[in-house]
């Protein structure tokens, strides 16, 4: 094992940090909007969001080939304007990674936005604060929690992403080649002891993962607690 190529660790956390950055963005922005909103077809459209949870991996990649390969309609706008081809590149690994660990974000966001008394947003419009003001220093805070949960699994989700990167990324070493690939492919060729390596390296992260993110909750239920023993 001494000749182990690290290339599909190092790229898996390039990815899966990028992929996290994306839908923390979006899925805190979108999830605001929607959590304070309500307006016709909005069941429909978180619906669609979290679509990727409950599908099959290889059906999401699917619908990625669908549209980002060379016959997709914005596979094809980006190779006829652009010269740009998503398919089987690093950037069709971010882009499944993001697609699969989004809904996560996006429902943790959610929930979190609605678990507080949306009351003390009204009180602070009321004192004229802005809306940017508002979520900064109101909305983003009390979510916080529940939006770090969020930001955690969603790491971990595209972290261990398989199927639809297999389906639109394929398998090209050092550009492609995460750790679910690398398990994948290691399997195949019969290097158990490859495939073995990277298992334990993929569970000692997820573990980690989750093992901190309980750790941090139970403090800050602590420290909530004692906060209103204080009061």
């Amino acid at each position: 094992m001494s000749d182990v190529n690290l290339s599909p660790l190092w790229l898996s956390f390039q990815t899966a940090a990028i992929a996290t950055v994306i839908v923390f963005i979006v899925g805190v922005l979108l999830a605001r909007f929607l959590a304070r909103n309500e307006f016709y077809g909005k069941s429909i459209i978180e619906a669609i969001l979290l679509l990727p949870l409950v599908l099959p991996p290889t059906v999401v990649g699917f619908g990625l080939l669908y549209v980002f390969g060379k016959n997709g309609f914005l596979g094809r706008f980006l190779l006829d304007y652009f010269d740009f081809q998503v398919v089987f590149s690093w950037y069709a690994v971010i882009i499944a990674a993001v697609v699969v660990s989004f809904p996560l974000m996006y429902q943790s966001a959610a929930a979190a936005f609605k678990n507080y008394d949306p009351n003390i947003e009204n009180a602070a419009y009321t004192m004229g604060a802005s809306k940017w003001k508002v979520f900064w220093t109101i909305s983003f805070p009390l979510a916080w929690p529940g939006l770090l949960a969020g930001l955690v699994l969603s790491f971990a989700r595209a972290l261990g992403e398989f199927g639809a990167t297999l389906m639109l990324a394929g398998y090209i070493p050092n550009v492609t080649d995460t750790i679910p690939l690398a398990i994948y492919f290691a399997v195949e060729s019969g290097n158990m002891e490859m495939a073995t390596f990277w298992v334990v390296i993929i569970v000692a992260l997820g573990f980690s993962a989750i093992l901190w993110l309980n750790w941090w909750s139970k403090r800050n239920m602590m420290r909530y607690a004692e906060r209103r023993k204080s009061k």
